[in-house]
């Protein structure tokens, strides 16, 4: 099967993955308090720049813009480390373990589609099916555009809902009410300096990675391509 034929279907099963998630969660709950997750942010962003990725994979068309896509790379995988190791663990202080435990049937189908599935499979499509080269420095900066925005979006939304509602701070480490707006404040820069940090390595990896896709199908590389 030609290499263009495989890296499309991959990421349309990517995309399918995170479409799949997001609309369970939707289905098994209120869609407006779904969106207001990074979560479902980041799994919205893969389902759009996957499925865009696997449509000019197939047509042979060229990739879509490394800021983009490594923007998306960059998201998911915080959203997988994040979830495995700060969420689901029973040793970290914003731990929901027990919470997560309890999730059964297609919620904890929808679970692990949106917090493991999709970042690995990310991460795979990242250093099988594409070029290396593509990712600049300046990216990394830039991408912290996604969680700025999405944390002003959260506390925006924390000051604006009922002070009784479950999900009023979608995150306990940007919660007004147990830190207070300056502890909040130090999670976020600690958070922005573990994106950008992040960012950084996967900039540095991306330069020396071993290329496993040859020069003829390099089109179809989803973070291959010049333009910004």
């Amino acid at each position: 099967m030609p290499n263009t034929v495989v890296t499309a279907l991959f990421r349309g099963l990517i995309a399918l993955a995170a479409v799949t998630g997001i609309v369970i969660e939707c289905v098994e709950g209120n869609p407006l308090v779904v969106f207001s997750f990074f979560t479902i942010w980041s799994n919205t962003a893969v389902a759009v720049v996957l499925g865009l990725g696997a449509v000019r994979a197939w047509q042979g068309r060229p990739a879509l813009p490394p800021l983009w896509t490594g923007g998306v790379l960059l998201c998911v995988s915080v959203v997988g480390l994040v979830f495995h190791l700060v969420l689901d663990n029973a040793a970290s202080e914003f731990n929901e373990a027990a919470a997560i435990a309890r999730l059964t049937g297609a919620r904890a189908v929808a679970n692990q589609l949106l917090h493991t599935v999709t970042p690995i499979g990310v991460v795979l499509d990242w250093l099988v099916l594409t070029r290396p080269g593509a990712l600049q420095w300046r990216h990394a900066a830039q991408w912290l555009a996604a969680p700025g925005t999405y944390l002003v979006f959260a506390l925006l939304r924390g000051a604006l809902v009922s002070p009784d509602t479950p999900t009023r701070y979608t995150y306990p480490f940007i919660d007004v009410t147990a830190h207070g707006y300056l502890g909040v404040l130090t999670n976020a820069v600690v958070l922005g300096l573990a994106f950008y940090a992040l960012g950084l390595i996967l900039v540095t990896v991306d330069r020396f990675r071993p290329s496993l896709v040859g020069h003829e199908k390099r089109i179809s590389s989803l973070g291959a391509g010049g333009l910004e």
